[in-house]
């Protein structure tokens, strides 16, 4: 502060003199007594060599800055050192999550490829298991009917596991009737019972029944690859009456599906067994596709227990209505056998559990990991089937066969492709080229530093031309 009191009594030229400040009060701002404890402890402030932190509680003090207190700027200052020191801490609780799901996804890619080895080696094993079994039965569609009631054991099986992995338990009839919404929300009625199951029903019998005709005139590679084809019709029939989304690269797929067709029935002559085995096979990949896409115009998407609800529903539609088709071609000598104890039961049960564990698979597998996965699965039943056609049955593929089966291998892989895979490959491939063009710009940086630096060692100067 500045005293004029001595200039006023002395006469002399006036002088100003500094004095040392004994008074922090400022007004409107409350000074404790040097007596009373403070309200901060015993901070304060931390006078550097230089007085940087001295000088910045005078300014604050001056100015009356909000919440001062002395050493305000030193305790602020260790503060943001001590809040620093801490964010390594946060960070790594925060790579936490992110390291889990990147376990967690690892995990569901292992689980997987788990999956598309049983779903191949199960789907392999019905094939063969059904040509051995035309060795001494040949009643496909006996066959068919008998595998197909085994499917009444899906919802018990999904109950086991709903008991096993969940801590709510529910009785069955309690979750039958939670899973029974899939026919709406009153739930199952006999008349939705037979409007919904009935046409379903007939589809999947003739499926599994053509698919098993094919499998008498031709090897189990050709079938499985034919079978393939359902791939295509389900697009095909998905762009004209669910009006999906066109896509350029599937209609090339569907029409490579239709050329290794043609051209499978082309190996032996458009005559003869050959060509209605393809007929055959081609009939059972049509009825499969228009089997999924009526389930998805009339019963949507639907859950794991709501699916195992529908396929035993069609399991018990099946024992129930169509028991009479076996009864009428044994009787009109169709199908013909013989006691039922001449029944090879140990090759028909083999088969139906091999094809539950199929389906089990294929259901269970599009919800525990992704659906791709269960495409692969299906697809790696071909090169499997030729692996025991050519080992174990000694079949010779001929030429225009195996290039008919590879181009319908590659049309299929070209329809697990996803809608938006042309954007995401133009960003990976803008991706790539940003980063070698970066890489280029570095090395030509780095030649011409070490050219500068080698010219100035050598004494060199280099002139600008005008």
């Amino acid at each position: 502060m500045i005293s004029t009191e001595s200039v006023l009594e002395s006469g002399d030229q006036p002088c100003i003199r500094l004095e040392p400040l004994n008074n922090t009060h400022l007004p409107g701002k409350a000074t404790p007594s040097r007596g009373s404890p403070s309200v901060f402890g015993d901070i304060g402030p931390k006078v550097t060599a230089n007085g940087v932190h001295d000088i910045e509680d005078r300014i604050l003090r001056i100015t009356g800055y909000y919440g001062y207190y002395p050493g305000y700027s030193s305790h602020r200052r260790e503060e943001g050192s001590e809040s620093h020191a801490e964010t390594p801490v946060s960070e790594t609780s925060g790579e936490s999550p992110s390291y889990q799901t990147c376990a967690n996804t690892a995990l569901k890619v292992l689980g997987g490829l788990l999956v598309v080895l049983c779903v191949s080696s199960s789907w392999v094993g019905t094939t063969q298991v059904v040509k051995l079994t035309f060795q001494s039965f040949s009643c496909p569609f006996f066959i068919s009917w008998f595998s197909s009631n085994w499917n009444i054991l899906f919802f018990p099986i999904y109950y086991s596991g709903h008991v096993v992995t969940t801590r709510e338990k529910q009785t069955p009839i309690q979750k039958f009737r939670e899973c029974s919404k899939l026919f709406g929300e009153d739930g199952m009625t006999l008349k939705l019972f037979l409007k919904r199951t009935a046409p379903f029903s007939i589809l999947w019998t003739l499926t599994n029944y053509l698919y098993l005709l094919a499998l008498k005139k031709l090897t189990a590679t050709d079938v499985s690859a034919l079978y393939c084809c359902h791939k295509a019709f389900v697009f095909l029939l998905s762009w004209i009456v669910l009006k999906d989304r066109f896509m350029g690269v599937r209609i090339v797929a569907a029409i490579m599906a239709i050329t290794g067709i043609v051209m499978m029935a082309y190996a032996d002559g458009f005559h003869g067994d050959s060509f209605v085995g393809v007929a055959l096979a081609v009939g059972s990949a049509s009825t499969s596709a228009l089997y999924k896409v009526l389930f998805k115009m009339f019963l949507g998407s639907a859950n794991l227990g709501e699916v195992a609800h529908f396929l035993s529903t069609m399991g018990f539609f099946n024992l129930i209505f169509i028991s009479c088709v076996p009864l009428i071609l044994y009787f009109t000598k169709v199908e013909h056998w013989g006691s039922l104890s001449s029944l090879p039961w140990g090759y028909l049960c083999g088969l139906a559990g091999l094809w539950l564990v199929f389906n089990i698979l294929v259901n269970v597998g599009v919800v525990l990991t992704y659906p791709i996965l269960i495409s692969i699965g299906t697809l790696l039943s071909v090169p499997g089937n030729a692996a025991v056609d050519v080992l174990k049955h000694e079949v010779i593929f001929s030429v225009v066969r195996l290039a008919a089966t590879c181009i319908i291998c590659l049309g299929f892989l070209l329809l697990l492709l996803p809608e938006e895979w042309d954007s995401v490959t133009l960003r990976f491939l803008a991706t790539i080229a940003d980063k070698k063009s970066e890489e280029h710009g570095e090395e030509l940086t780095e030649s011409s530093v070490h050219t500068r630096s080698r010219s100035r060692a050598n004494g060199t100067v280099s002139i600008p031309l005008a």
